[in-house]
């Protein structure tokens, strides 16, 4: 899960409650008339796009097929969305021009958009891979936890208790015959809460980087002897999602110009007897565990570099075709945004951020590596959302 985040997506990402949409509400998407997409040109490799129509086809094998999904007002199966993609998967095969492939998309897909804010503009963040250097034991050079799911860490699902309280969460442990809330970022770095326990599964060189692989929710790690191991999000502590970089600039001691994630690391790193304070006011936690194949999104299935997207999870169908159309940066070899461009691409809907909530809000898995992270760290951009879902027979 992300939990996935980055820039000043820095200032909207993390957290782990997601809370269903009661019927009746105002529906997050609404049909279009095909004639809106005008074109379907997607800027990326087509076997990407195949590998991330798997996993999301993966996921749906793992649900019931009766599992209901919401489009808007259309209630459909896991079975039918399935079914969708494999139908949209023979259509990307056929060997057509693009003009004639996008006709018969129009023609056998119903279309969604969402409601957005304003004209339907959604809002575009990015979240990436890192790389951090790290090992399996503590040295002078590696001292900093990832810490796995804690034993005393419990989910209470309130659904169970009122049925008002369906969908919702919370996260707790037991002290004393009470569930009270779990240790928060404070409690953890500063106070040492978890400390002796055996829950580290591996150690950082840097505050800071561990800090920002708990944004993105996912990372690999490189060991001293050239290995790489892959951590993915298990748990949060259930405590909300602060920014770092909302409260910098609150603090007077960057303007909101500065912010982004090159700018935030460089002051931490520049300050670092105000450093655990900081990332302390952001009192959201997360714990990882070690996959063999990542990074692992939402559905408990791996992202896609450039073709994974997440929602809020709680009004979008899960693992879904979707379209967007928005702005990139183009980066030049010494890693420098030289110039934006428009592009437009077919996504899945596989990974969720507690804070990207709402219509309006969606962000791309950007990918590993340097690339991955200027655009990550850069993108924040009014773009559009839509769904594809096969019309029924």
């Amino acid at each position: 899960m992300r939990i996935k985040l980055i820039c000043l997506s820095i200032f909207f990402l993390a957290g782990c409650a997601v809370i269903a949409p009661e019927r009746g509400e105002i529906t997050p998407l609404v049909p279009v008339h095909p004639s809106e997409l005008r074109t379907l040109e997607d800027d990326l490799d087509q076997p990407s796009l195949e590998l991330a129509i798997y996993r999301s086809i993966q996921y749906y094998n793992r649900l019931p097929e009766t599992r209901e999904f919401l489009f808007g007002e259309r209630v459909c199966t896991a079975g039918e969305l399935k079914e969708s993609l494999r139908e949209f998967l023979k259509i990307i095969r056929m060997p057509v021009s693009n003009s004639d492939r996008t006709e018969i998309i129009k023609q056998t897909f119903d279309i969604y958009k969402s409601i957005g804010k304003h004209n339907g503009e959604i809002l575009f963040t990015g979240y990436y891979e890192p790389i951090l250097a790290g090992s399996f034991d503590r040295t002078p050079e590696y001292r900093y936890p990832i810490y796995r799911t804690p034993d005393d860490h419990v989910v209470i699902d309130l659904g169970q208790f009122r049925e008002k309280y369906s969908g919702e969460r919370i996260i707790a442990r037991i002290e004393d015959g009470r569930a009270v809330p779990y240790y928060t970022r404070g409690d953890i770095d500063i106070n040492g809460s978890l400390e002796g326990r055996g829950l580290e599964i591996l150690w950082l060189s840097d505050p800071v980087d561990l800090f920002f692989l708990q944004i993105q929710g996912s990372g690999v790690v490189s060991l001293p002897g050239g290995d790489l191991v892959q951590v993915s999000y298990a748990q949060c502590n259930g405590h909300p999602y602060q920014s770092v970089g909302r409260l910098l600039v609150e603090q007077g001691k960057m303007s909101i110009e500065e912010v982004s994630l090159k700018g935030i690391k460089r002051y931490l790193r520049e300050h670092p007897e105000e450093m655990l304070d900081i990332l302390s006011c952001n009192e959201s936690y997360v714990f990882f565990r070690i996959v063999e194949e990542g990074p692992v999104g939402s559905l408990n299935v791996p992202v896609t570099p450039g073709r994974s997207i997440a929602t809020d999870a709680g009004i979008f169908p899960k693992g879904a075709l979707a379209f967007i159309r928005v702005k990139k940066p183009v980066i030049d070899e010494g890693g420098n945004i030289v110039s934006w461009e428009p592009f437009s691409r077919f996504v899945l809907n596989q990974d969720a951020g507690g804070a990207i909530k709402g219509p309006a809000r969606v962000d791309l898995f950007c990918g590993r590596g340097n690339n991955a992270e200027i655009m990550a760290g850069h993108l924040k951009e009014e773009g559009v959302l839509y769904f594809l879902i096969k019309k029924k027979e």
